[in-house]
């Protein structure tokens, strides 16, 4: 089996994505509509955090704009279905990699010249500056309104799959989550192949030692220039299937709030792999659960200020806590527990 997977790699990793999205697809049919459409959104949010994965944790460059992206992977996404309603999905999902990586391309070309906080801060300018395009570009944007679409038509294939009465809600429900499983298994496909290609130990190698990487070979503004456009290609693909789920996009959706949310999934998760990014997701859709525990065990009004401003606060919470006792995140303890039970 380890000679197997050493001999064809990308097969191997072809399989394992394809059984666990066969997996995934079963478990939406057991889960009820919430959770399904819980499922889906958290698979749209973990194709974000896996690109930002690869830009942090594989490249050692710092972003904090990636919301920024994702909504100009959102508005590509409805600009097109205002114009093309009867196009493919594909074609929106496509589109808005493609201008998504473009733009990261165009802030990589200054922003990967600097290091450190200056590069963040440069980031975090541009996350501001998206939502005042947004709310001025009327024309195309729609101004505080947003835009809306149609949300993803249930086919009747797959809608005479249910019975019972409440039948058309089930597939109403699970045919976006099932469409988002596909969508972020292709993602993590070839997010794991370039985790594994020579394109990857280059990132390595330019986030552990620059000089080392140079007399390697390895152009360094070309790799932290590579890096970025694919975390914003990403960042874009993760915004265009959050404007199909939701029917919508808004300016105010992808703030500065939405950027440092994704930096918390991320540690939370464990920063430059695979699991952490769906463990990520997981945490981001059950988030409002968490949330309303917390409520019911101490009493706070979810009405209060206190209430009002909770998920932010255990956002904190969770992320000094990870940070004192799991630097890694959940992919690091669970490597830390597998070994200890192994001693």
């Amino acid at each position: 089996m380890s000679s197997l997977r050493q001999r064809f790699p990308s097969a191997w990793r072809l399989v394992a994505t394809l059984l666990l999205l066969v997996l995934a697809v079963a478990l939406s049919f057991v889960l009820s509509p919430l959770d399904d459409s819980k499922l889906a959104g958290g698979a749209a949010i973990s194709i974000v955090i896996l690109g930002l994965s690869w830009l942090i944790g594989w490249s050692g460059q710092v972003s904090l704009g990636n919301a920024g992206f994702m909504a100009i992977g959102a508005y590509v996404t409805a600009i097109w279905a205002n114009h093309h309603a009867t196009s493919p999905i594909v074609w929106s999902l496509v589109l808005s990699t493609v201008i998504g990586g473009l733009s990261g391309l165009v802030l990589a070309l200054p922003a990967t010249r600097l290091r450190g906080p200056y590069l963040a801060g440069m980031t975090l300018a541009f996350s501001f500056a998206v939502t005042p395009l947004a709310l001025n570009w009327r024309g195309f944007t729609g101004g505080s309104g947003g835009l809306f679409i149609n949300f993803l038509s249930t086919p009747a294939w797959f809608g005479g799959l249910f019975s019972g009465p409440d039948a058309l809600i089930r597939a109403n429900a699970q045919w976006p989550a099932d469409v988002t499983l596909v969508v972020a298994a292709v993602a993590f496909y070839f997010m794991a192949n370039l985790f594994h290609s020579r394109v990857g130990r280059a990132m390595r190698l330019v986030r552990d030692n620059e000089v080392a990487a140079e007399l390697s070979g390895v152009n360094l503004q070309r790799a932290r220039t590579l890096a970025f456009v694919i975390s914003a290609a990403y960042a874009g693909l993760g915004g265009s299937v959050m404007t199909l789920l939701s029917g919508s996009v808004t300016p105010q959706t992808y703030g500065l709030t939405l950027s440092i949310l994704l930096l918390t999934l991320m540690v939370l998760g464990g920063i430059g792999t695979l699991s952490g990014a769906i463990l990520g997701g997981l945490i981001y859709s059950y988030s409002d659960n968490l949330v309303s525990l917390v409520n019911k065990v101490s009493g706070i009004n979810p009405t209060s200020t206190l209430g009002a401003n909770l998920k932010g606060i255990v956002f904190g919470v969770l992320l000094i806590l990870t940070m004192m006792l799991a630097p890694r995140g959940l992919v690091g303890a669970g490597a830390w527990l597998r070994r200890a039970a192994r001693r």
